[in-house]
């Protein structure tokens, strides 16, 4: 009896420390905040509107092509990465996955209004335009046809790494997953980019064991949540497309992941069979002493 009681506060003692260093400090220093909207219920979107893809494909090109390139339907970066970073602040994306990687309202609302769809108008004050100019201007029927056509022309399947590519790479590097060559460094030289945002972005290596899966679905999808007044503008992807932005960061930063959840389970039988030959163990040598 003396025993269990001693395991007991051993227990309950060992139960408060940990509650006190992981779950509280957690809540602190991470305070909850609302889910991800993947919907972006918030924005000024398609508004039921019904996109011509046939018409989309004029306007694209009469309206985007002078600064983005969408490179799998034949029309080239106009200028390459420093060169568009002098010029814009930051390299201006391939919009051949755009339809894709983006939720459809978000996109037609980023169209209207770049920075108020982002969610950084707060950083375009005093004069300061962002470097997108909006087409709110454009009737919401074009704007729409606009969304139709690089739905339609975007790929079905990409691979985690291209979507992080495309979603991520234009402001971020992620070193680690290519050391040797330095592929993977940001597309928009750290000067240009430290100027744009106000600070130069972290490397993304090591942020899903830094940040953890759920910070970083919130985060992702809205920086504001986490980080009120943040530059990092709120990029619209979609579920699917963020689940493989995820996916990449673990790839590449906690590649180990798959065989630790495996070994886990194995662990924990081992613990339970050593525990039960320990007290067996206990109970001969009392047995000898009583």
């Amino acid at each position: 009896m003396r025993e269990l009681k001693i395991l007991a506060v051993v227990v309950a003692l060992t139960l408060i420390t940990y509650w006190g260093v992981e779950p509280f400090a957690h809540s602190q220093m991470h305070p909850h905040v609302a889910d991800a909207d993947y919907k972006f219920a918030d924005v000024d979107g398609l508004n039921g509107t019904k996109g011509d893809a046939t018409a989309g494909e004029a306007l694209v090109a009469a309206n985007c092509t002078a600064c983005h390139s969408i490179k799998s339907k034949g029309f080239p970066e106009v200028m390459d990465n420093a060169s568009s970073a002098a010029a814009y602040g930051v390299t201006p994306p391939d919009l051949g996955s755009a339809g894709k990687l983006y939720n459809a309202d978000y996109l037609a609302a980023f169209i209207k209004d770049p920075a108020k769809a982002s969610d950084v108008s707060h950083k375009f004050v005093d004069g300061r335009a962002h470097p997108m100019p909006g087409y709110s201007w454009m009737q919401p029927q074009e704007i729409a046809d606009m969304v139709a056509y690089l739905q339609s022309i975007a790929p079905k399947e990409m691979s985690n790494k291209e979507v992080f590519v495309d979603a991520c790479q234009r402001c971020h590097a992620i070193k680690y997953a290519d050391m040797q060559k330095g592929t993977m460094a940001a597309f928009t030289p750290d000067e240009n980019i430290k100027s744009y945002m106000g600070k130069l972005p972290p490397d993304l290596s090591q942020y899903i064991k830094s940040r953890g899966h759920s910070y970083l679905e919130t985060f992702i999808n809205s920086p504001q949540k986490h980080l009120e007044g943040t530059a990092m503008p709120r990029v619209g992807l979609t579920k699917d497309s963020q689940d493989q932005v995820i996916s990449y960061l673990e790839e590449v930063g906690d590649s180990s992941k798959p065989m630790r959840e495996e070994l886990g389970p194995k662990f924990l039988i081992y613990m339970v069979i050593f525990a039960i030959f320990a007290f067996l163990w206990k109970n001969s040598k009392w047995r000898e002493v009583h």
